[in-house]
């Protein structure tokens, strides 16, 4: 671009080689401007068939007390952020709404042991039905980024019953220092990336929602295209249970 005094001005040339890398990283600044301001939501994920269970996961009771869809919440409650259920599932999201209103699941099916959630939690609770198709974690994270946009959403299963507060809140601090990143957590041998850090901002989710109308389904598969970023946390505390021997 040429201005009235014969002067070039490079960055703004569009035959740059360098002017698109100029462009790509201004976005990505502005980017994570924007995700600084984002608010943190947890985002849990209910709604899967546990077909190698053989029984629903999410009420199957926890050692601690309640169901492990209690444990979940209750963790999450702890980080003092709003919470999304995520379910196909009714008797998901009647409980998660019985926590909104400060019970426990007990009090919602009889196989929990009562105990009283603090009023304060009532509002922090969003509970969402997943509608069909149901086809796996990727297409719900495009629900959810959808659904609310523009927030850092962190994503958590219900099947990990040994998760700890330390766990999260060291996923949410390494987020904070990076918040346009995505976060996975790792348990030091692989990627656990149905707990992580997912900015739903514009751009991402057009990247996704564009991934999913080409038929990806897997969320390793979309993740492989995103600049990623690892937290190595317990190992212990990543501990997936899918089946009976697991347990």
């Amino acid at each position: 671009m040429v201005d009235g005094g014969g002067i070039v001005d490079r960055q703004a040339d569009p035959m740059d080689p360098l002017f698109h890398l100029r462009q790509r990283l201004l976005q990505t600044d502005v980017a994570a401007q924007d995700a600084a301001a984002f608010p943190l939501r947890c985002c849990l994920l209910s709604g899967g068939a546990s077909r190698r269970m053989g029984r629903d996961k999410a009420l199957m009771p926890h050692p601690g007390g309640g169901c492990w869809l209690d444990h979940t919440l209750e963790l999450l409650t702890g980080l003092g952020v709003p919470i999304t259920v995520l379910s196909r599932d009714p008797r998901h999201l009647t409980l998660a709404m019985a926590w909104g209103r400060g019970r426990r699941a007990s009090e919602a099916f009889p196989s929990a042991s009562p105990t009283t959630l603090p009023s304060s939690t009532s509002s922090l609770i969003t509970a969402i039905a997943e509608p069909p198709p149901w086809e796996g974690p990727l297409l719900a994270l495009q629900r959810l980024m959808d659904h609310h946009p523009n927030q850092r959403l962190l994503l958590c299963p219900v099947d990990m019953p040994d998760l700890n507060l330390v766990s999260l809140r060291i996923l949410v601090a390494a987020a904070s220092m990076e918040p346009a990143a995505i976060h996975l957590a790792h348990d030091g041998q692989r990627l656990q990336p149905l707990l992580g850090h997912y900015p739903a901002d514009a751009l991402r989710r057009r990247q996704l929602s564009d991934a999913v109308a080409r038929g990806e389904r897997r969320l390793q598969g979309w993740l492989s295209s995103q600049s990623c970023r690892w937290v190595v946390l317990d190992r212990s505390a990543l501990r997936n249970v899918n089946r009976p021997q697991d347990l």
